[in-house]
Protein backbone atom coordinates (compact mmCIF):
# COMPACT_ATOMS: atom_id res chain seq x y z
CA UNK A 1 0.00 0.00 0.00
CA UNK A 2 1.14 3.68 -0.61
CA UNK A 3 1.25 6.37 2.33
CA UNK A 4 -2.56 7.78 0.85
CA UNK A 5 -5.59 6.13 -0.13
CA UNK A 6 -4.85 5.93 -3.71
CA UNK A 7 -3.14 2.72 -5.86
CA UNK A 8 0.50 3.38 -6.36
CA UNK A 9 2.33 3.55 -9.58
CA UNK A 10 4.79 0.22 -10.42
CA UNK A 11 7.16 0.28 -12.92
CA UNK A 12 9.01 -3.12 -14.74
CA UNK A 13 12.06 -4.16 -12.84
CA UNK A 14 15.92 -3.69 -14.81
CA UNK A 15 17.96 -6.93 -15.83
CA UNK A 16 20.60 -5.88 -14.29
CA UNK A 17 21.28 -3.37 -10.57
CA UNK A 18 20.88 0.18 -11.16
CA UNK A 19 20.93 2.87 -8.69
CA UNK A 20 17.42 3.68 -8.03
CA UNK A 21 17.74 7.90 -8.76
CA UNK A 22 18.73 6.46 -12.39
CA UNK A 23 15.91 3.76 -12.18
CA UNK A 24 13.17 6.45 -11.66
CA UNK A 25 14.80 8.66 -13.88
CA UNK A 26 15.13 5.72 -16.90
CA UNK A 27 11.15 5.46 -15.90
CA UNK A 28 10.60 8.90 -17.02
CA UNK A 29 8.88 10.12 -13.86
CA UNK A 30 11.70 12.64 -13.02
CA UNK A 31 15.40 13.80 -12.86
CA UNK A 32 18.20 12.05 -11.34
CA UNK A 33 18.19 14.95 -8.46
CA UNK A 34 14.61 15.01 -8.52
CA UNK A 35 14.38 11.35 -7.03
CA UNK A 36 16.74 11.73 -4.26
CA UNK A 37 14.03 14.18 -2.94
CA UNK A 38 11.18 12.02 -3.29
CA UNK A 39 12.78 9.29 -1.33
CA UNK A 40 13.64 12.06 1.02
CA UNK A 41 10.13 12.23 1.68
CA UNK A 42 9.11 9.16 1.77
CA UNK A 43 7.36 8.76 -1.25
CA UNK A 44 9.46 5.73 -3.26
CA UNK A 45 8.98 2.30 -1.77
CA UNK A 46 10.75 -1.15 -2.42
CA UNK A 47 9.50 -4.36 -2.18
CA UNK A 48 6.17 -2.74 -0.03
CA UNK A 49 8.79 -1.00 2.15
CA UNK A 50 9.55 2.94 2.03
CA UNK A 51 12.98 3.39 0.59
CA UNK A 52 15.73 5.18 2.96
CA UNK A 53 18.67 4.78 1.30
CA UNK A 54 19.13 7.13 -1.48
CA UNK A 55 22.21 5.17 -3.00
CA UNK A 56 19.90 1.25 -3.30
CA UNK A 57 20.92 -0.32 -6.46
CA UNK A 58 17.27 -1.69 -7.86
CA UNK A 59 17.73 -6.03 -9.15
CA UNK A 60 15.33 -7.32 -11.09
CA UNK A 61 13.32 -9.27 -8.02
CA UNK A 62 12.81 -5.78 -6.62
CA UNK A 63 8.94 -4.21 -7.17
CA UNK A 64 9.32 -0.52 -7.14
CA UNK A 65 6.34 1.64 -6.17
CA UNK A 66 5.58 5.03 -5.66
CA UNK A 67 3.24 7.51 -4.43
CA UNK A 68 1.03 9.36 -6.07
CA UNK A 69 1.94 12.64 -4.61
CA UNK A 70 5.34 11.89 -5.92
CA UNK A 71 3.86 12.58 -9.73
CA UNK A 72 1.49 15.38 -8.21
CA UNK A 73 4.61 16.89 -6.51
CA UNK A 74 6.51 16.94 -10.17
CA UNK A 75 3.77 18.18 -11.95
CA UNK A 76 3.32 20.92 -10.00
CA UNK A 77 6.37 22.21 -10.66
CA UNK A 78 6.62 24.98 -13.87
CA UNK A 79 7.78 25.90 -17.06
CA UNK A 80 8.61 29.52 -17.93
CA UNK A 81 8.44 30.57 -21.65
CA UNK A 82 10.76 33.86 -22.63
CA UNK A 83 11.21 35.74 -25.63
CA UNK A 84 14.51 36.75 -24.53
CA UNK A 85 16.23 39.91 -25.61
CA UNK A 86 19.56 41.20 -26.01
CA UNK A 87 21.57 41.43 -23.24
CA UNK A 88 20.66 38.78 -20.85
CA UNK A 89 22.19 35.27 -20.08
CA UNK A 90 19.83 32.10 -19.86
CA UNK A 91 21.39 30.90 -16.94
CA UNK A 92 23.19 32.09 -13.54
CA UNK A 93 24.69 35.36 -13.87
CA UNK A 94 28.18 35.63 -14.89
CA UNK A 95 30.30 39.44 -14.54
CA UNK A 96 27.56 40.77 -13.83
CA UNK A 97 25.66 40.16 -16.77
CA UNK A 98 21.37 40.11 -15.95
CA UNK A 99 19.97 36.33 -16.17
CA UNK A 100 16.95 35.89 -17.70
CA UNK A 101 14.43 34.46 -15.17
CA UNK A 102 14.82 38.39 -13.92
CA UNK A 103 12.11 39.33 -16.23
CA UNK A 104 9.90 37.31 -14.91
CA UNK A 105 7.99 40.55 -13.24
CA UNK A 106 3.96 41.00 -13.18
CA UNK A 107 4.66 43.76 -15.86
CA UNK A 108 6.86 41.99 -18.54
CA UNK A 109 3.84 39.11 -17.92
CA UNK A 110 1.75 38.16 -21.45
CA UNK A 111 -1.59 37.15 -20.72
CA UNK A 112 -5.34 38.16 -19.90
CA UNK A 113 -5.36 36.38 -16.57
CA UNK A 114 -3.20 37.79 -13.44
CA UNK A 115 0.20 36.98 -13.35
CA UNK A 116 1.35 34.24 -11.34
CA UNK A 117 3.87 34.84 -8.46
CA UNK A 118 7.24 33.09 -9.58
CA UNK A 119 9.75 32.30 -7.14
CA UNK A 120 12.84 31.62 -8.64
CA UNK A 121 14.65 28.96 -6.88
CA UNK A 122 15.24 25.76 -9.09
CA UNK A 123 15.02 27.03 -11.99
CA UNK A 124 17.26 26.17 -15.03
CA UNK A 125 17.74 26.77 -18.72
CA UNK A 126 16.23 23.84 -21.09
CA UNK A 127 18.70 24.75 -23.63
CA UNK A 128 21.00 27.53 -23.49
CA UNK A 129 20.23 30.93 -25.74
CA UNK A 130 23.80 33.25 -25.78
CA UNK A 131 23.42 36.80 -24.72
CA UNK A 132 24.03 38.17 -28.21
CA UNK A 133 21.02 35.83 -29.07
CA UNK A 134 16.95 36.48 -28.72
CA UNK A 135 13.94 34.54 -28.87
CA UNK A 136 12.69 31.05 -27.38
CA UNK A 137 13.95 30.33 -23.81
CA UNK A 138 12.32 27.90 -21.60
CA UNK A 139 13.25 27.81 -18.23
CA UNK A 140 11.84 25.17 -15.71
CA UNK A 141 11.58 23.47 -12.71
CA UNK A 142 10.74 20.18 -14.44
CA UNK A 143 14.11 17.80 -14.58
CA UNK A 144 12.37 15.87 -17.20
CA UNK A 145 11.58 18.52 -19.67
CA UNK A 146 15.49 19.79 -19.04
CA UNK A 147 16.42 16.62 -19.41
CA UNK A 148 14.86 15.68 -22.90
CA UNK A 149 15.41 18.60 -24.40
CA UNK A 150 18.79 19.04 -23.54
CA UNK A 151 19.91 15.41 -22.56
CA UNK A 152 23.16 13.89 -24.22
CA UNK A 153 20.04 10.97 -26.26
CA UNK A 154 17.92 14.22 -26.73
CA UNK A 155 16.87 14.43 -30.87
CA UNK A 156 14.60 17.61 -29.84
CA UNK A 157 14.22 19.77 -32.98
CA UNK A 158 15.83 23.50 -32.17
CA UNK A 159 14.62 26.22 -35.04
CA UNK A 160 16.66 29.10 -35.64
CA UNK A 161 16.49 32.39 -37.55
CA UNK A 162 19.91 33.80 -38.25
CA UNK A 163 21.22 36.56 -40.40
CA UNK A 164 24.72 37.01 -41.41
CA UNK A 165 26.78 38.81 -43.92
CA UNK A 166 28.61 37.13 -46.82
CA UNK A 167 28.12 35.46 -49.90
CA UNK A 168 25.74 32.36 -49.57
CA UNK A 169 26.28 29.95 -52.09
CA UNK A 170 24.61 26.74 -52.28
CA UNK A 171 27.89 24.54 -51.76
CA UNK A 172 28.17 26.47 -48.15
CA UNK A 173 24.44 25.15 -47.50
CA UNK A 174 25.20 21.96 -48.06
CA UNK A 175 28.30 22.05 -45.70
CA UNK A 176 26.56 23.85 -43.12
CA UNK A 177 23.51 21.01 -43.22
CA UNK A 178 26.35 18.43 -42.93
CA UNK A 179 29.92 17.73 -43.12
CA UNK A 180 31.42 20.20 -40.01
CA UNK A 181 32.88 19.59 -36.87
CA UNK A 182 33.43 21.28 -33.66
CA UNK A 183 35.60 20.29 -30.97
CA UNK A 184 36.87 17.52 -32.82
CA UNK A 185 33.69 15.99 -33.65
CA UNK A 186 31.37 15.90 -36.67
CA UNK A 187 28.32 17.69 -36.12
CA UNK A 188 25.27 16.08 -36.80
CA UNK A 189 23.17 16.56 -39.66
CA UNK A 190 21.12 19.72 -39.19
CA UNK A 191 18.93 21.81 -41.87
CA UNK A 192 20.01 25.02 -42.97
CA UNK A 193 17.95 26.67 -45.69
CA UNK A 194 17.95 29.73 -47.56
CA UNK A 195 14.78 32.17 -46.45
CA UNK A 196 15.40 35.41 -48.53
CA UNK A 197 18.30 37.74 -49.11
CA UNK A 198 20.93 37.35 -46.14
CA UNK A 199 18.20 35.14 -44.03
CA UNK A 200 19.01 31.46 -42.95
CA UNK A 201 16.90 29.00 -40.81
CA UNK A 202 18.58 26.45 -38.85
CA UNK A 203 16.87 23.27 -37.34
CA UNK A 204 19.17 21.21 -35.55
CA UNK A 205 19.09 18.67 -32.81
CA UNK A 206 21.87 19.35 -30.78
CA UNK A 207 23.25 22.36 -29.27
CA UNK A 208 27.26 23.24 -28.81
CA UNK A 209 28.58 26.22 -27.62
CA UNK A 210 27.86 29.30 -29.91
CA UNK A 211 27.19 26.51 -32.26
CA UNK A 212 25.36 28.53 -34.93
CA UNK A 213 28.20 31.30 -34.91
CA UNK A 214 30.97 28.77 -35.06
CA UNK A 215 29.36 26.79 -37.96
CA UNK A 216 28.82 30.23 -39.96
CA UNK A 217 32.53 31.32 -39.43
CA UNK A 218 33.43 28.16 -40.91
CA UNK A 219 32.09 28.81 -44.30
CA UNK A 220 32.92 32.78 -44.26
CA UNK A 221 29.82 34.06 -43.15
CA UNK A 222 29.28 36.22 -40.12
CA UNK A 223 26.51 36.10 -38.28
CA UNK A 224 24.55 39.16 -37.51
CA UNK A 225 21.34 38.24 -35.43
CA UNK A 226 20.01 34.68 -34.46
CA UNK A 227 16.81 34.69 -32.61
CA UNK A 228 15.12 31.08 -31.98
CA UNK A 229 11.51 30.13 -32.68
CA UNK A 230 10.86 26.38 -31.76
CA UNK A 231 12.08 23.72 -29.87
CA UNK A 232 10.37 20.63 -30.68
CA UNK A 233 6.73 21.50 -30.89
CA UNK A 234 6.87 24.29 -28.71
CA UNK A 235 6.49 27.42 -31.03
CA UNK A 236 7.93 31.48 -30.06
CA UNK A 237 4.41 32.29 -31.52
CA UNK A 238 3.40 35.97 -30.52
CA UNK A 239 5.11 36.28 -27.45
CA UNK A 240 6.72 39.91 -26.98
CA UNK A 241 10.38 40.23 -26.92
CA UNK A 242 11.14 40.62 -23.06
CA UNK A 243 7.94 38.85 -22.03
CA UNK A 244 6.96 35.78 -20.33
CA UNK A 245 4.45 33.22 -19.32
CA UNK A 246 3.62 29.75 -18.24
CA UNK A 247 3.76 26.98 -20.31
CA UNK A 248 0.02 25.89 -20.55
CA UNK A 249 -0.63 21.97 -19.72
CA UNK A 250 -2.11 21.38 -23.31
CA UNK A 251 1.02 22.38 -24.67
CA UNK A 252 3.42 19.92 -25.51
CA UNK A 253 7.22 20.28 -26.48
CA UNK A 254 7.98 16.72 -27.56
Amino acid sequence: KSKTNSKPSTSPSPKTSIRINKYLADQGLCSRREADGLIAKGWIRVNGDILKEPGYQVQEKDIVEWDHKAESHIKAKKTIIINKPLGYVSAQAEDDYIPAIRLTTPENYYGKENPPKIFHKGFAPAGRLDIDSTGLLILTQNGKIAKKIIGPTSNIEKEYVVLVDGEITKEKLKTLSYGLSLDGRKLKKAKVTKEEDQKLRFVLIEGKKRQIRRMCQLVDLKVTSLKRVRIGRLKLGHLPLGSWRLLKDSEKIF
